[in-house]
């Protein structure tokens, strides 16, 4: 699947948006991918799941034993991972703010981890994903995203492997340009700033 593929999946699920948005970082953006309505068809999740897989290095697919990812965005793009590599699906909660296994899950000591996401921008979620798979005994081999939106600037202390990167330029609320001040900001994501 090419990148012009995958953005035509996040069209035809009116995915993609353009305006003023407040990203769940707190910074501003033009652009924004809902990546719970490109999920919300299973069948384009299980397309894109198995595309990401596809992008895996054999030897780190041959490695990941569970997908552990945080709720409530990751969920299930963690759930198709897991189906398409063949392995559970667990996802973190933040109960009293940090996440944590809950619900029963537990990781055998020493499981083999993909951190799985639908979006990284900042990759603060991320890291503290992986942390909260280390308490429980897990190691992370790898992290995985539907989308890169951090222009590159993620670092999750693991391999990261993104199905697209879309390169688009975030703000500080105080630090706007006019073209985007005009615009009302919006709130899209499930989040407060």
């Amino acid at each position: 699947m090419t990148e012009a593929d995958v953005l035509a999946e996040f069209r035809a699920a009116d995915a993609l948006l353009e305006g003023h948005f407040i990203l769940s970082s707190g910074l501003r953006s033009s652009r924004y991918l809902q990546c719970a309505r490109v999920l919300m068809d299973p069948a384009r999740g299980s397309r894109l799941a198995q595309a990401l897989v596809a992008m895996l290095p054999g030897d780190i697919r041959a490695r990941i034993q569970a997908v552990v990812s945080p709720a409530m965005g990751g969920v299930i793009a963690g759930h198709e991972m897991a189906r398409a590599l063949g392995v559970q699906a667990m996802f973190l909660e933040r109960p009293e703010g940090t996440f944590e296994l809950r619900r029963g899950f537990r990781l055998a000591p020493g499981c083999r981890v993909l951190m799985m996401e639908d979006v990284v921008t900042t990759g603060l979620s991320s890291r503290e994903a992986i942390a909260a798979i280390a308490r429980a005994g897990g190691e992370t081999v790898a992290a995985a995203a539907l989308v890169d939106r951090s222009n590159g600037m993620a670092e999750l202390g693991v391999q990261f492997f993104p199905l697209i990167r879309l390169d688009v330029p975030t703000y500080a609320a105080d630090g706007l340009p006019p073209e985007l001040a005009a615009v009302p900001a919006v709130k899209p994501g499930s989040r407060a700033a």
